[in-house]
C-alpha cells in the first residue's frame, strides 16, 4: 500500500465538510498482553492490580465483561465474579510503545492528530489526498496496518465532527467501523439515546429521565431558554450536542487542565491524622508533577478526594494559587466533616489556568509575569 509521507492538511476546514475519525484501541492494555501470551486467548483477562492489596481492574476483555468485572473495580471484587479471571500486572512502559508505534501509523495519513489518551485519539483528515479523501477508505486502512503491523485490533467511527465520531467509534466494538455521512447525522441523532452525549453522567441522566427525555429528538424539542433552565450551563452545549452540532477543532498540543495525584493504601488509613499524616507525601509528589509543567501554567485552585472502604468517593474544591499545604489540610478536615470513616484512598490536585489557551486581550501583562514568577518560586 502507497502512503503519502508528508499529507497536505488543512487545520481550519468549515464544519460541513470535515471529515473526523475517532480511533479507540479494543481493551488495550489486555490485548497487548493477550498478543504476547497466546494462552491468554480466549480467557477472561484483565490488566490490573494485586486483589490481595487492594488492586484495581484498569481494564479488561471481553470475555471478562461478560461476568460483570469492568475498569475500576477492585481485583478482588473482579474474581468473585469471575473466578477464572487471569490478572495480568499492568506494564505502562510497554503499552506507551505500542501507543506511540500507533501514532506512527496515524501520521501516515494526517498530521492533524489529537490524541485522548493511551488507546484513543481524534483524527482530521478532511485534506487527506490518500484514497481520493474517502475517509471511510482510510479508516478501514490505518485498522488494517495496526492489525497487521502492532496485532491488535482497533474500531473507528467516522463523521462530520468529534462528538459524533466518537459516538460511532463505539457503534459497533469491539473490531469495528461505523460512519454517519453528513446526510444521515439528522435521522441518526434524532434516535440517538441521551446517554450517549458527552457530559451526560448519572445525575443528568436521572435528570432527564424525570422529564422523560429519552433521545435527542426528545432534547430537540426543547428551546435554549428551557435547555438552561434544566441544566444550567451545560444546556447551551446540549442544545448543539442534540443536533449533532460541534464545531471544537483537532488540538494537536493537548494542553492540560489540572495535574494530580492519589494514592490506594493496603491498610486503610482510619482517622483524620491518618488522613493528614499523608499529606506531607501526597504534596511532594504533586509539586513534581507540576515542576515537570512547562512555563505557561497557573494553578488556580485546588481539590482533595477520598475513596472510602465501601468504594464510596467524595471530592472538594478551593480557590488557591498555591500548593502550600495548610489548603490541602482544609480541604481534607471538610471531607472528614462531611463523612468520617476509613480510607483506602487519598488524592490531591490543581486546576490549572492555561497562558497558552485563547483568552481575552492581557491588559497587565507585567503583573501576570510576577504572578506567573511567583507561583514558580512558591514551588
Amino acid at each position: 500500500m502507497a502512503h503519502s509521507t508528508t499529507p497536505s492538511m488543512t487545520p481550519s476546514m468549515a464544519p460541513a465538510s470535515r471529515k473526523i475519525i475517532h480511533v479507540d484501541c479494543d481493551c488495550f492494555y489486555a490485548a497487548v498482553e493477550m498478543r504476547d501470551d497466546p494462552s491468554l486467548r480466549g480467557r477472561p483477562v484483565a490488566v490490573g492490580g494485586d486483589p490481595h492489596r487492594r488492586g484495581v481492574i484498569a481494564t479488561c476483555n471481553y470475555p471478562a465483561r461478560q461476568f460483570g468485572v469492568h475498569s475500576a473495580m477492585a481485583s478482588s471484587q473482579a474474581l468473585r465474579r469471575c473466578p477464572e479471571l487471569v490478572i495480568v500486572p499492568p506494564n505502562f512502559d510497554k503499552y506507551r510503545k505500542v501507543s506511540a508505534q500507533i501514532h506512527d501509523i496515524f501520521r501516515r495519513y494526517t498530521s492533524l492528530i489529537e490524541p485522548l489518551s493511551l488507546d484513543e485519539a481524534f483524527l482530521d483528515v478532511s485534506a487527506s489526498e490518500q484514497f481520493d479523501n474517502s475517509a471511510t477508505r482510510i479508516a478501514q486502512a490505518l485498522r488494517q496496518d495496526v492489525r497487521r503491523e502492532v496485532g491488535i485490533t482497533v474500531s473507528a467511527g467516522v463523521a462530520p465532527n468529534k462528538f459524533l465520531a466518537k459516538v460511532a467509534s463505539d457503534w459497533r466494538k469491539p473490531d469495528g467501523l461505523f460512519v454517519i455521512p453528513p446526510a444521515q447525522v439528522e435521522e441518526f441523532v434524532a434516535a440517538l439515546p441521551v446517554n450517549k452525549i458527552s457530559g451526560v453522567g448519572r445525575v443528568t441522566g436521572e435528570r432527564m429521565a424525570g422529564l422523560n427525555l429519552k433521545t435527542c429528538g426528545d432534547l430537540q424539542q426543547l428551546s435554549r431558554l428551557e435547555l438552561g433552565q434544566h441544566f444550567g450551563s451545560f444546556g447551551e452545549r446540549l442544545y448543539h450536542l442534540c443536533r449533532g452540532e460541534d464545531s471544537r477543532p483537532i488540538q494537536t498540543g493537548r494542553r492540560r487542565k489540572s495535574v494530580s495525584v492519589e494514592r490506594t493504601y493496603d491498610k486503610d488509613q482510619l482517622t483524620l491524622t491518618d488522613w493528614l499524616r499523608e499529606l506531607e507525601g501526597l504534596i511532594e509528589k504533586l509539586k513534581e508533577r507540576f515542576a515537570k509543567l512547562d512555563q505557561h501554567y497557573l494553578i488556580s485552585g485546588l481539590t482533595a478526594k477520598v475513596k472510602y472502604q465501601d468504594f464510596v468517593s467524595m471530592s472538594c474544591d478551593k480557590a488557591g494559587n498555591d500548593l502550600d499545604s495548610a489548603h490541602f489540610e482544609a480541604l481534607f478536615r471538610q471531607l472528614w466533616e462531611r463523612r468520617e470513616g476509613p480510607a483506602r484512598l487519598l488524592g490531591i490536585g490543581a486546576r490549572l489556568r492555561d497562558l497558552k489557551a485563547p483568552q481575552q486581550p492581557d491588559l497587565f501583562p507585567e503583573e501576570r509575569d510576577k504572578a506567573l514568577h511567583s507561583q514558580r518560586n512558591r514551588m
